[in-house]
């Protein structure tokens, strides 16, 4: 009967060891595989943000656009004052629609709606240049072009809020029922706020 007894206790002893095993083993399992699991994780997230964060913010990519280029320069270096035939005015329009349109193709940006109704007011600037509408014509214009600016900026850039800012303050003091002759420095401080935006994104 002790034998018996003895034998009997033996078995449990294998078996509760057996238990003990089992268990440890899956600890250990679980342990160096679920933090791996947690590392991928936090690997495959960071990367992710990176490269949505690189594919949203191009400011330090240089395009160098010779459209975006020749407008800035158009501004920067052009020293002659807008004349009752607005010609100054709508050349720096149509520069400005060029190089805004150049620098969407740059950044795979559809900005075409917006330029549409730019060239409209562009247009209606060349077409009457001696209207009492005109500078209502220049300031629909300015507000498209600050538009898809913005849209823009939103897009790829928004490190530049702070010039998009400006450039919308430069538009608003744009007066539709003003001579355009007569506030003819606020014309010309939009272009150059566009300039500077523009030079930046490029």
């Amino acid at each position: 009967m002790a034998e018996i007894k003895i034998e009997q206790q033996k078995n449990r002893g294998w078996l509760w060891l057996l238990v003990g095993l089992v268990i440890a083993g899956l600890l250990i399992y679980f342990l160096v595989f679920y933090d791996n699991n947690d590392n991928t994780t936090e690997q495959v997230s960071e990367t992710s943000s990176v490269s949505r964060e690189n594919e949203s913010d191009l400011l330090d990519v240089m395009e160098n656009n010779s459209t975006v280029a020749a407008f800035v320069s158009f501004v920067e270096n052009d020293t002659a004052r807008m004349s009752l035939d607005h010609a100054y005015t709508n050349e720096a329009f149509l520069k400005l629609t060029a190089a805004i349109n150049a620098m969407a193709g740059e950044i795979g940006y559809d900005i075409r709606v917006d330029l549409n109704k730019v060239k409209e007011s562009a247009n209606l600037i060349e077409n009457e240049p001696f209207e009492t509408s005109h500078a209502n014509n220049i300031r629909n214009a300015t507000d498209n072009s600050t538009s898809a600016l913005q849209n823009m900026q939103k897009a790829k850039y928004p490190g530049l809020t702070a010039e998009v800012d400006e450039l919308n303050s430069a538009s608003a003091s744009i007066n539709p029922e003003t001579l355009t002759l007569e506030q003819k420095d606020a014309v010309k401080n939009y272009f150059a706020k566009a300039s500077d935006l523009l030079k930046k994104m490029n």
